[in-house]
């Protein structure tokens, strides 16, 4: 937990950190934002055997704010805060009864990411980094033969893995269109949450997500646009 708190803090001071700086330092700085269209898959492993997942489409709500500083014309960092929509979709979900059931999963996350651009930076470049995730709430819905059965709804909720990181890679093209995909290195669930009543409902499942998004002036504002 220590080790958490530490990244937590040591992100947010970065980020405010490229706020507060000079404009004779930070010249080029500046700061844009932009939604995402996010469609996920995940990784599913359930009690040995592999799974598969259904795409998931979630438009909303995706936001981030990112500041930015070029180096150069081809060079530039960045980082910013983002709410985001994640989870995932599985079929075949078999639970401590044996019993086979459809269920979503998603969260709302905090993500503090931290990356570089490499390519003309005015119209098409590459980017990628590493971003920390801090989940805010959690929904599981349960489905069994098309009807909805049951739903679990809960802030900061221990069914989940509370500390959440992965890489991603994009690119940016002309005219502030952004393709993206990213993998998450931690697990979904937290396989040792255990119910009142003992049981693990997460103990056989691991499922790592990753997605592909689109994103619009998420690098260039429309103003920057219009400006040249």
């Amino acid at each position: 937990m220590k080790i958490l708190t530490c990244l937590a803090v040591f992100s947010l001071s970065f980020t405010v950190h490229c706020f507060s700086q000079s404009k004779e330092r930070l010249s080029k700085a500046y700061v844009t934002s932009g939604g995402e269209l996010i469609f996920s898959l995940a990784s599913i492993e359930q009690n040995g055997n592999n799974e598969s997942a259904t795409l998931r489409f979630s438009p909303v709500v995706n936001f981030q704010l990112m500041v930015n500083k070029d180096l150069s014309k081809n060079f530039g960092l960045f980082s910013g805060l983002a709410l985001r929509n994640v989870g995932y979709i599985m079929n075949d979900y078999i639970d401590s009864n044996g019993l086979q059931y459809k269920k979503k999963f998603r969260s709302y996350n905090i993500g503090i990411p931290f990356g570089l651009k490499v390519g003309n930076l005015e119209k098409t470049f590459f980017y990628g980094g590493y971003e920390i995730e801090f989940p805010l709430t959690y929904k599981e819905k349960t489905y069994d033969g098309g009807d909805k059965i049951d739903k679990i709804t809960g802030w900061f909720s221990s069914r989940q893995e509370l500390f959440q990181h992965g890489f991603f890679v994009g690119v940016q093209f002309p005219y502030a269109v952004s393709l993206k995909f990213k993998y998450y290195l931690s697990e979904f669930h937290n396989r040792d949450y255990a119910t009142n009543a003992g049981i693990k409902p997460y103990a056989g499942l691991k499922s790592n997500i990753y997605y592909f998004s689109l994103s619009f002036f998420l690098f260039r504002n429309l103003d920057l646009y219009t400006h040249k």
